[in-house]
């Protein structure tokens, strides 16, 4: 082979060398980038670990005006999370999870309900506790004072629907004081009865502490003893039929921190 042959050869080989280079540069840098977007579009946690998703959470009457307000704390907490409630009377809520509605989690006033739906739910956790009251008008013009005071004929009382947890608290308590009342209307949920009294259509009702808490310029609550009263339970538990069971499982277990708990304390429930 000439010596002129073999230098071309040397310096083909080199330019090769040198044009190959900037592109195998440029294939990692690609490569690299594609990485780089792939891992960002899989990036699904908040700040706070928690997955981002759009959770419907169906909850009981009573804890409408507290949700509210601990669902914008769980969103602020958790960015890119947004917290859809759907409230109405537990009894309702049940038959919405049984007919398949579409929902991550689910909070009832009582754990009956919550135990009769066993087969669609995770294990559920009680998040808080409270108890009735009689609401009656502002200044409370019939002069209620007590249970016994219901059972009076002249008096218009409101109550929930036995099927509703409220209701069987109420008729719970009524029973063992041997009380009789005949209420004017029995409501699908306990703002529903709040709302009688609240209007001047019922003298009297008997709600949850929390509930006629949220309305005090237009109704008075009359206590009822501890040892006349019943204390209700509120569990919270995710929906197997969920799209989102990690995120909407998150929001459950938050439900019992600190933060969430001084909301609902602070709404005057309980501790669980």
């Amino acid at each position: 082979m000439s010596p002129l042959i073999t230098r071309r050869r040397a310096a083909a080989a080199v330019l090769t060398t040198a044009l190959l280079i900037p592109l195998a540069a440029c294939g990692d840098s690609g490569s690299d980038k594609a990485k780089d977007k792939d891992s960002g579009s899989k990036a699904t946690s908040s700040a706070s670990g928690a997955p981002k998703a759009d959770l419907t959470v169906l909850a009981a009457a009573s804890l409408t005006d507290v949700f509210k307000e601990a669902g914008a704390a769980y969103e602020k907490e958790n960015p890119g999370t947004k917290v859809t409630f759907s409230f109405a009377g537990s009894q309702e809520l049940a038959a919405q999870v049984k007919q398949g509605a579409p929902a991550d989690a689910l909070v009832t006033a009582d754990t009956k309900t919550m135990d009769g739906l066993t087969g669609e739910t995770g294990t559920p956790t009680v998040i808080a506790k409270n108890r009735l009251v009689i609401a009656v008008g502002e200044g409370n013009p019939e002069k209620v004072e007590n249970l016994k005071d219901l059972s009076d004929a002249k008096l218009k009382v409101v109550l929930a629907a036995p099927e509703v947890p409220v209701g069987r608290y109420s008729k719970q308590i009524l029973d063992a004081q041997k009380i009789e009342v005949k209420p004017v209307s029995q409501e699908p949920n306990v703002r529903a009865v709040l709302s009688k009294v609240e209007l001047g259509e019922a003298d009297a009702g008997l709600v949850y502490k929390t509930d006629a808490a949220t309305a005090t310029d237009k109704v008075d609550a009359i206590d009822i003893p501890d040892a006349e009263n019943a204390v209700a339970s509120y569990p919270a538990a995710t929906l197997k039929g969920s799209k989102h069971s990690e995120a909407a499982a998150a929001f459950v277990a938050w439900l019992s921190t600190p933060a969430a708990q001084k909301i609902l304390q602070g709404a005057g429930f309980q501790q669980p």
